[in-house]
């Protein structure tokens, strides 16, 4: 965030924005600054992001599914949209304090006791701890005291969309987005690989709600991906990793997807019209259904 600061500073907050006497080190100008760069960059990324998945990944076939919501994308926007003025706000002041010099962010690459491969330390430390921490922080979201109080409006969405990631409680986005700030105030961090992590959980977020599942086969039960997250919300208590299905199997929550098996969303939208259509599926088999209810093999 210091970098993108600076360069704010040098090329639009202070000849366009801020009158020249107000230092650009001053706490307030900086906290506004930061305020502004995150609400704009979360908007933008969020329409353009969900935007081009929803028109050029997203499986359309997925809308007729009977537990997708009348008017879904419009309400996942509205929802996206009251969440993100509150995410904005409350990680405007910790993105301050690492502005400042209170976290242990640096910027040297061959800091640390492995010179060289340091950063690749730091990177690996870093995703496991926000793999575990957000595993538990997810978990305990679906509490019964607490899911229906704040996790419970992104369950609404049942069958998921690319908008559906940021359509969910402020206080669930806070949580879940919280460790990512907790690491670099306990260990160092290089800021640069934590901005380009920034970006990629966002990309990631907008990846597990569009039910692609392009992840080579030795990594499906490795990485929980788009099938993995599709199971959480069409079955709640399955699949709360972040990264990794690590911490689900090791804690006993680990479920193997739907459609990985066949028996995904869209296969169901798929057996649904093959029903109506007077077939029905057997195995990998269309079946049609003759009128004396007897089945017979379609080649």
């Amino acid at each position: 965030m210091e970098d993108i600061l600076y360069m704010s500073d040098k090329y639009f907050y202070t000849p366009y924005i801020y009158p020249e006497w107000w230092p650009e080190d001053d706490w307030k100008r900086q906290l506004m600054s930061i305020l502004i760069f995150t609400w704009m960059g979360q908007y933008t990324m969020y329409f353009v992001m969900g935007l081009l998945d929803y028109c050029f990944v997203y499986d359309h076939r997925l809308k007729e599914h009977p537990l997708y919501l009348k008017n879904q994308i419009k309400l996942e926007i509205k929802y996206a949209v009251k969440n993100m003025i509150f995410q904005g706000a409350t990680f405007g002041p910790i993105f301050l304090l690492e502005v400042r010099g209170y976290s242990r962010l640096h910027r040297d690459f061959s800091r640390g006791f492995f010179g060289p491969l340091n950063p690749l330390i730091e990177i690996v430390g870093f995703v496991i701890f926000t793999d575990f921490t957000n595993y538990w922080f997810h978990r305990t979201l679906h509490h019964r005291l607490i899911y229906k109080h704040v996790h419970k409006q992104h369950h609404m969405w049942k069958v998921p969309t690319p908008f559906s990631g940021y359509a969910l409680h402020p206080l669930d986005g806070f949580t879940q987005g919280i460790s990512w700030h907790i690491y670099p105030f306990l260990f160092p961090f290089n800021s640069k690989i934590l901005m380009g992590f920034f970006f990629f959980v966002l990309m990631w977020t907008f990846s597990i709600h569009d039910n692609l599942c392009i992840l080579p086969k030795f990594l499906q039960p490795i990485i929980n991906g788009a099938a993995h997250h599709t199971d959480h919300h069409m079955f709640y208590n399955y699949n709360y990793g972040q990264f990794t299905t690590l911490w689900d199997r090791v804690f006993g929550s680990y479920r193997m997807p739907g459609t990985h098996q066949g028996k995904g969303p869209v296969d169901d939208v798929i057996a649904i019209k093959a029903k109506a259509a007077g077939y029905q599926m057997n195995g990998n088999r269309i079946e049609y259904i003759n009128g004396n209810g007897h089945n017979k093999k379609v080649e």
